[in-house]
């Protein structure tokens, strides 16, 4: 399209000799555009002055289609906040989008390819797509025409729409209802970028609420108006020659669900594909061979040093495993080079976000829907946790081993652990799930959520020699070498039925909640005996109780600091626990293909069982739950000046005003193994473990077991621990019977063991009146129904357990929530 000012014009009359009729006015000055014309995937018509940016789209074919791309959003500004999960760097949905010209407009259309057919006839394939719904997500008037065909159309009101769903999130994290204010969101021009196979372009979105959530009133300045920059990236689709993988559930690949209407009668329309980068290699014959095209993910320059340099290091183990699946220099780590914006499509970024708490890190990948091809890896590693980690490591060690280089400097291994995380997220943003069970196989995968390996030498100090591991393990070599080596259906069963038979596999569905029954599926905990580990952990913790104190503050901090470093110490043991408590019920299953010969789940062994459970109980004990009398004494002191968000959230609650609650502390470790024991789902299963097998481990005995041991005698500082673990005993199970999820005869088992309990307590003669006392209201609250649904229904009962997980990480609220501003696949960690 000829483009053409108006001294050009003049110049061209003048020198075609046509003289004018009248002697012409003074000329005014040329007045030079403000617009700038950018060439790439698609023409862009800027103006900065205006603040608008017209696209220029191709003549439509038949069907009135201009262009096809895949869209995508991200953060540029986020909350700052682990609730509501919209942070800087966070990747929205992908679609594919449709610019399509009806009429004297052009609208953009979201296509919906997860359900298709693809090998169909043209009406096969023409009745899918108008079976289920599409996305018209704008329209726009047409600005001007090309002279092929094509049209200009101004994409502001495009660029400000809520693409990424914001007020959805926002509103679904209980931070209130935001509307978008049309004349605070606007088009940021200056950020347009045009690139052959992409367009970057931004805008800035305003949204007001009246009724804001306490973490956006926290964070924001003005919390009835908050603003976010959004990025939007429209990406070429990639070009033919990809080869889709179909899902193997033994793999731990990552996979999108599609619907394909035109397969065959034999075969299932329900199909899942991979996700995986494309890497094709120099010499497809050879077993080993450079690639085309590498894979490369860049470090965030935010990340400072040390950090940045460990962060390089982790992403970089995986350069090992593609090597052994065969491809030589395939995966590259490198620091992202100056003025390069991490938000461009073009590049696979480890990005290094701030919050004002911490929270969760994740992996994150733009997948191709059609196809399943990742056209970009995203990381989102949160700034604190490295902070955090530091802060468990000095209350196990001490603040005084931080810089020394030593086995035991919590800095040294607060990196060692940074590296694992980053080699940890970039693995989901190359297509791999996690893989909880490969904590219980010599360290098989970064896919693992991982614990340090503390050593216990002989004068009880702890060794951190060996604290994580260095390097890929057996399944991250398996993994990648099934999803990325090329082979064909036959090869590619025959890898992960092999891989299956020797290396364990358990990702999210199976093992984040306590209350599962898969034996090897669990988060943050160690080894191939997960109860010799629990005893352990638990001479672990209290070596560090019995010396914790003033040495556990670096110089300068207040002493009430010490009350936010004691609980990861007093609950060391509590993801341990978890890995115990599946053990109890549990059935050990996988993801057999039939044929692979282990189409069988098999009972956890009922010794097995009753072990786990004695060591569930020995958590109870009051000795574990006392503190030593002059650490007491320290946590008795206070803090002046305004409270710390992250200190306030990550203290045993209390009830003794502002000084330090030793009983609430006790009734939260009570709670941690109570709670996970006579979770319902695990109740149900021990009564139909014993109708299977009257050998198994069945509700009676755990009851009884249980009962005893709470109610074994206790004397002196052990008697108040032991009375909060009774009281929190009979309350969990009082609360299963009052119930909808039990099993009737579960139900009954536990009815008629708080009738026993209750009798026995009701008549207590303890010598102690204090105890006598306790026993006596313990027992009364049994037999009114009343007060028992009184004490059940108080916004304290069950008693708060500080956040925890990941390791100091705050709650998992990415876990089973799917926040419209997430796209499907996200991880936390």
């Amino acid at each position: 399209m000829m483009r053409m000012t108006t001294a050009t014009a003049l110049a061209l009359v003048l020198a075609c000799g046509a003289a004018p009729a009248l002697a012409l006015a003074p000329a005014s000055p040329p007045t030079a555009s403000s617009v700038q014309t950018i060439d790439g995937l698609f023409p862009l018509q800027v103006d900065q002055d205006k603040g608008t940016v017209k696209l220029e789209l191709p003549a439509p074919d038949a069907d009135g289609v201009m262009a096809r791309v895949i869209h995508f959003t991200t953060l540029r500004t986020g909350v700052g906040s682990a609730v509501t999960g919209l942070d800087r760097a966070q990747i929205g949905p992908t679609h594919i989008l449709v610019f399509r010209k009806i009429g004297d407009r052009v609208v953009a259309e979201y296509e919906n390819p997860a359900y298709r057919a693809p090998n169909g006839s043209v009406d096969e394939q023409a009745a899918a797509r108008d079976a289920f719904l599409s996305s018209t997500v704008w329209s726009g008037a047409i600005d001007s025409r090309t002279s092929d065909g094509g049209v200009v159309v101004d994409i502001g009101k495009f660029l400000t729409w809520d693409a990424t769903g914001i007020a959805a999130a926002l509103k679904q994290a209980g931070q209130g209802t935001f509307k978008p204010v049309a004349d605070l969101s606007l088009v940021d021009a200056s950020a347009a970028r045009a690139f052959p196979e992409n367009l970057e372009l931004e805008a800035r979105l305003t949204f007001s609420s009246d009724d804001a959530g306490r973490e956006v009133s926290r964070i924001a300045p003005d919390s009835r108006l908050v603003t976010f920059n959004v990025h939007h990236s429209f990406v070429k689709l990639p070009g033919d020659g990809y080869q889709m993988r179909l899902f193997d559930p033994r793999t731990g690949a990552m996979n999108q669900v599609v619907d394909d209407f035109s397969a065959p009668l034999d075969e299932p329309i329900v199909s899942r594909l991979t996700s995986r980068f494309r890497l094709e290699k120099t010499d497809p014959s050879a077993a080993r061979s450079t690639v085309v095209k590498p894979i490369v993910f860049y470090v965030d320059r935010a990340a400072p040093e040390p950090i940045r340099s460990a962060l390089v290091e982790g992403a970089l183990w995986w350069a090992d495993a593609f090597d052994k699946a065969g491809f030589i220099d395939a995966f590259r780590v490198e620091v992202l080079p100056e003025g390069v914006d991490p938000m461009d499509a073009r590049y696979n970024v480890i990005n290094w976000v701030n919050r004002a708490t911490r929270s969760w890190s994740y992996g994150q990948s733009v997948v191709d829907p059609r196809t399943g091809e990742i056209v970009k890896g995203s990381v989102l590693l949160g700034s604190l946790r490295v902070r955090q980690d530091m802060l468990i490591f000095e209350g196990l060690v001490g603040a005084d081993r931080t810089g020394t280089g030593a086995q035991d400097d919590p800095q040294r291994i607060a990196l060692a652990r940074i590296r694992q995380l980053s080699a940890h997220e970039v693995g989901h943003a190359i297509g791999l799930m996690h893989n909880f069970a490969a904590s219980t196989q010599e360290r098989a995968s970064v896919m693992d959520y991982p614990v340090p390996v503390i050593g216990i030498g002989g004068d009880q100090a702890l060794d951190f020699s060996q604290a994580y591991g260095v390097g890929m393990g057996a399944w991250d070599d398996f993994a990648i070498d099934w999803l990325y080596a090329p082979a064909d259906a036959a090869t590619l069963d025959a890898k992960a039925r092999a891989g299956s038979a020797r290396l364990r596999f358990v990702s999210d569905a199976d093992a984040r909640v306590p209350s599962m029954g898969q034996p090897w599926g669990s988060l943050w905990d160690n080894g191939s005996d997960p109860v010799a580990e629990l005893s352990h952990l638990m001479q672990v913790r209290r070596i560090a109780l019995d010396r914790f104190g003033l040495r556990n503050l670096p110089a300068g901090s207040p002493v009430n600091d010490l009350r936010r470093r004691l609980v990861p110490i007093y609950l060391y043991h509590r993801y341990q626990v978890d890995a115990v408590l599946k053990l109890v019920g549990g059935t050990d299953y996988g993801f057999p293909i039939v044929g692979d010969g282990r189409e069988t789940a098999t009972p956890v062994p009922a010794a097995t069982q009753s072990a786990a459970l004695d060591a569930l109980i020995a958590t109870l004990d009051p000795a574990e739950l006392v503190l030593p009398v002059p650490l007491l004494d320290l946590l008795a002191q206070q803090q002046s000046g305004d409270g710390d968000i992250q200190h306030q959230i990550e203290v045993f609650p209390g009830e003794t005003g502002r000084g330090f609650d030793a009983g609430a502390a006790a009734d939260v470790a009570a709670e941690v193994t109570l709670s996970g024991l006579f979770a319902p789902e695990r109740v149900n299963r021990l009564v139909e473990s014993t109708a299977r097998d009257p050998q198994a481990l069945g509700l009676p005995a755990v009851l009884d077991r249980t009962t005893a041991a709470v109610f074994k005698p206790a004397a002196g500082r052990l008697a108040e621990p032991a009375r909060r673990v009774q009281a929190r005993y009979v309350l969990t199970l009082a609360g299963l019977a009052h119930g909808k999820d039990m099993s009737g005869t579960a139900a009954a088992l536990i009815d008629a063991e708080l009738e026993t309990i209750g009798a026995r307590l009701r008549g207590s003669r303890a010598a102690d009146p204090v105890q006598r006392a306790h026993d006596r209201w313990l027992g009364g609250l049994l037999t009114d129904r009343d007060r028992l649904d009184q004490v059940l229904s108080d916004e304290r009962h069950p008693i708060a357990v500080p956040p925890g997980s990941p390791i100091g990480d705050v709650d998992c609220w990415l876990c089973g929530l799917q926040s419209p501003s997430l796209p499907s696949g996200v991880d936390a960690m």
